[in-house]
């Protein structure tokens, strides 16, 4: 203030960066600190003076003051060169001598010259650094520039585009802790991998023929009711039936998820009811979560028990590139950016101003570092801190792109669906898998791979597309998803091939990568220097202090036994990320989702596609054919249904004559999704009770998918469609009951609806049949028709009342028999009572006959069962009238007599 006398601030002003800005968009960064004087009553002059340089037409020059005036430090600042992709021509001249320049506060360094461009994008000289004062406060320290330019003819350069490495932060290098590096060398940590579980799962995977145990279990178990719980068989089992139980697990792990959340949540509540109630009440409340949470646990350990049997892949739902952290685990990738040509380019995306990117990295630290860590083994000075770091000349790729399916895609055609088909693009291979579209599906399963070869760094760009195919015109693009090959080729997560959950030599979980387990561990070991592995004795591995144990045996195809390492190096290689200071996690066997997006729409995803790439050198051993993962082609089954007999059928009609109440019962059954192809019993006419007897079968050939438990159904959409679309829809059987009129609409008594995959077991006998059986909140045991194969007895069938809650309105005995296409082709059945293997007739009631036919027949059958009693009673009646009028007729007579005694 104007009344103080001027000294150094209570409070010295903090250096800060403060945002440029031009219009909206921003336009820099200014460092800076302000101080304040208040000018007094007798003007400018009361300010203390300024001493120092002044330059007449600026003002006084000074220099920062010591207390402001940020403390600096040597840094050395190392640039790993590493090369240059996909740049845009400069004023209409392709780039074809490039060279990058890098400064920061001042200093700087410049890269070799990439002589031909086109040829070989890459650096021939891969490191290079330079030294430079740096704040040491981090906050402060000025951003490094990153400029690309071309050396054009006559010693001209043109800049072809720069970017600017706003905060140096993630590139500081700090020495580690001595603490943290005797840890390093400290007693062993033994990491138990628990080896019955994987050799359990080798015994499951191996053994085909099962010994006289196991059959003898299999045989106690069929007596029992746990029938679903059988092994799943061996030869059945694909690469598909892998994906599905990883999808189930991930579909798991998210429910989970959702229940720890919506459980936080409860907890918050019952804390706020607890501050505001009493806590008796509390507690039990309380209580009832806990048994429900017991019972949940219980059930998911079920569920895990059955799960194990069939290995699993990790399915990511969404891009490898977000889970590990784009794989700039050593080599960074920067956009360069072009500027703008006036004010009018601020609509301008960023996507659009890239006009290359120069792949690299940097490391900065304080000089001088400690001796320990330049003495460190084979350390050489050339490359500086990027020690081990891989050669960066062209390499050839054998790539191998793995397309599953596509999921919501957006709709490319006016019915509002899309004729998808993949199109992969690498360098100069363009793969269009045109004739193999797939029509009028918005979420096709392609289940294709795709082998390509090519050299890193020209060929390093892959483009996953899917496309809709026109009959007319060209085809659109739907959407595109692009991937990085060389990032993941060179990074150490090693996202060449995924690695397994267990290691086997045959079967549909055979290991894929022509490198061993124990290859890659021995390799990763070399590559970190350090110590290991060694193989001990009793299933023993030794990384560093490490120690893992495994099973150490496996069996080939039939069934000998070996001795092998490869599971002890795969439990390492599996926890790699806890080995100090070079571990990291290693990519797992994967399907990763990634968005499908257009240029013409940026930022709105137009589907997601689930694949995986797999990278082999072409100077190392050749892999494996690709696994096939072709889809499945369903199954063609023939389901055959026998309605045997109804009981206590509820009785719609009112009689003519009689008034009395009677039903016409006839059972209608169709496949879900092939309502057209119905089937209708005859009918029972003139029921009485309820009761209908049919020996009727009815035959529902259909295709069906095992591991997605889905019927598939190929049919036009209209006349006009080109070809046929393909419907997946759950395996659903439904039964009805009618009551047949002559001349109105049939009357809708009930219905119910069998889940082909599990549904209650029938009842032996009508009178156990409830509506119990199709209660959704009670728990019965289920069966499945395709396990079971022939299931008969007796189902309810209901309908919703006025008040639409269910109720019994029959009961019927069925026969359930499932046959593949093969069996049913070798023993045939007719339709209804026809040949071949024809069913009885019902034997019905007298009844069962129309009023106009036999007259006689229905008197006889009303006066003898309906109006028996009523007719008994009535005559009993008039034979007491009878005596009653008799006695009073012969009383008077009988009186005079005695009285006159005649």
């Amino acid at each position: 203030m104007a009344d103080e006398g001027y000294c150094t601030p209570r409070f010295p002003p903090q250096l800060e960066y403060y945002q440029i800005y031009r219009g909206n968009s921003t336009a820099g960064d200014l460092l800076s600190a302000f101080e304040l004087l208040q000018i007094g009553p007798s003007g400018k002059s009361d300010l203390p003076p300024i001493d120092g340089p002044t330059d007449m037409e600026r003002g006084p020059i000074l220099p920062v003051p010591m207390g402001i005036r940020p403390v600096l430090s040597k840094y050395r600042v190392e640039i790993l060169f590493w090369g240059l992709r996909d740049l845009k021509r400069v004023n209409l001249a392709q780039v074809d001598r490039p060279r990058v320049d890098i400064e920061c506060a001042g200093k700087g360094v410049q890269s070799a010259l990439i002589q031909n461009y086109k040829k070989n994008p890459n650096f021939s000289t891969l490191v290079k650094w330079f030294e430079v004062d740096l704040p040491e406060n981090e906050l402060l320290h000025p951003p490094l520039n990153i400029r690309v330019v071309d050396c054009r003819a006559f010693g001209r350069y043109t800049l072809v585009g720069s970017h600017a490495v706003s905060s140096l932060r993630k590139f500081i290098y700090r020495p580690p802790d001595k603490k943290s590096q005797q840890w390093n060398t400290t007693g062993e940590i033994v990491v138990n991998m628990e080896p019955e579980v994987p050799i359990k799962k080798m015994e499951t995977m191996v053994k085909l023929e099962a010994s006289e145990e196991e059959k003898e279990k299999k045989k106690k178990k069929k007596k029992g009711e746990e029938i679903e719980e059988e092994e799943p068989d061996e030869s059945m089992l694909d690469w598909w039936s892998k994906y599905f139980a990883s999808i189930e697990t991930l579909k798991e792990q998210l429910r989970q998820q959702e229940a720890a959340a919506a459980e936080a949540e409860e907890k918050e509540e019952m804390e706020i009811a607890e501050g505001a109630k009493g806590q008796v009440k509390n507690k039990e409340k309380v209580k009832v979560p806990k048994e429900d949470k017991k019972k949940k646990q219980q059930a998911e350990q079920a569920e895990k028990k059955n799960k194990q049997k069939i290995d699993e892949l990790k399915v990511f739902n969404k891009e490898l590139e977000t889970e590990f952290d784009n794989f700039e685990d050593w080599l960074h990738t920067f956009n360069l950016l072009r500027g703008k040509i006036g004010d009018d380019d601020d609509t301008v995306s960023e996507e659009e101003r890239i006009v290359g990117r120069f792949k690299g990295s940097m490391c900065v630290y304080k000089v001088p570092l400690p001796d320990d860590i330049t003495k460190e083994a084979g350390y050489d000075p050339n490359f500086g801190m990027f020690q081990g770091i891989p050669s960066n000349d062209p390499m050839n790729v054998l790539v191998r792109v793995y397309v599953v399916r596509a999921t919501d895609l957006h709709p490319a055609d006016i019915n509002g669906k899309a004729d998808p088909y993949v199109v992969i693009k690498l360098g100069k291979t363009d793969i269009k898998d045109k004739e193999n579209y797939i029509s009028k599906q918005l979420n096709p399963v392609f289940g294709k791979s795709f082998d390509i070869e090519a050299t890193f760094p020209m060929e390093s760009m892959l483009t996953v597309a899917v496309y809709d195919w026109d009959l007319v015109g060209t085809d659109d693009l739907i959407g595109e998803t692009k991937i990085d090959l060389e990032n993941r080729y060179y990074s150490k997560h090693r996202a060449t091939c995924g690695i397994s959950q267990t290691y086997a030599i045959h079967g549909y979980n055979m290991w894929r990568d022509p490198m061993k387990p124990t290859q890659i561990m021995s390799k990763l070991c070399k590559e970190g220097k350090i110590d290991g592995p060694h193989y001990g004795p009793g299933g023993r591995v030794k990384v560093l202090n490490r120690v893992f144990t495994g099973p150490t045996e496996i069996e080939d195809e039939n069934g000998q036994k070996k001795q092998t390492d490869e599971h002890l190096a795969l439990s390492v290689l599996q926890h790699w990320e806890e080995i100090p200071r070079v571990g990291c996690r290693l990519i797992p066997e994967h399907v990763e989702t990634r968005p499908l997006l257009n240029p013409d729409k940026p930022g709105i995803e137009q589907g997601r596609i689930e694949m995986w790439v797999d990278m082999f050198p072409m100077d190392m051993p050749a892999p494996g054919p690709a696994i096939d993962i072709s889809p499945r082609k369903p199954k063609r089954y023939e389901l055959r249904v026998i309605i045997w007999n109804t009981d206590e059928v509820i009785l719609e009609d009112d009689d003519y004559f009689t008034g009395e109440k009677s039903s016409d019962i006839f059972v209608r059954g169709w496949l879900k999704g092939q309502q057209e192809d119905k089937q209708d019993t005859d009918v029972h006419y003139h029921s009485l009770t309820g009761e209908g007897n049919f020996n009727w079968r009815f035959i529902f050939p259909f295709d069906y998918l095992v591991a997605e438990e889905k019927i598939v159904i190929s049919k036009k959409e209209s006349m006009f469609s080109w070809d046929e679309t393909e419907y997946k829809i759950p395996a659903r059987l439904t039964l009805q009951v009618w009551d047949a009129d002559h001349f109105s609409a049939d009357d809708f008594l009930g219905a119910i609806e069998l889940d082909l995959n599990r549904f209650p077991r029938g009842a032996k006998t009508a009178k156990q049949c409830s509506i119990d059986m199709v209660a959704p909140e009670v728990d019965l045991p289920m069966v499945s028709i395709f396990k079971q194969k022939r299931v008969k007895g007796w189902w309810p069938f209901v309908a919703r009342n006025e008040n639409d809650e269910l109720e019994l309105t029959g009961k019927v005995e069925a026969e359930l028999h499932l046959l593949t296409a093969e069996e049913a082709e070798k023993s045939p059945a007719g339709l209804g009572r026809n040949e071949p293997d024809p069913l009885e007739k019902p034997n019905r009631p007298d009844t069962s006959f129309i009023w106009f036919l036999n007259p006689l027949k229905s008197i006889k059958y009303l006066i003898c069962n309906r109006y028996k009693w009523l007719i008994i009673k009535i005559v009993l009646a008039l034979l007491l009238l009878a005596m009653v009028a008799l006695f009073l007729y012969s009383m008077p007579g009988y009186m005079v007599k005695k009285l006159l005694g005649a």
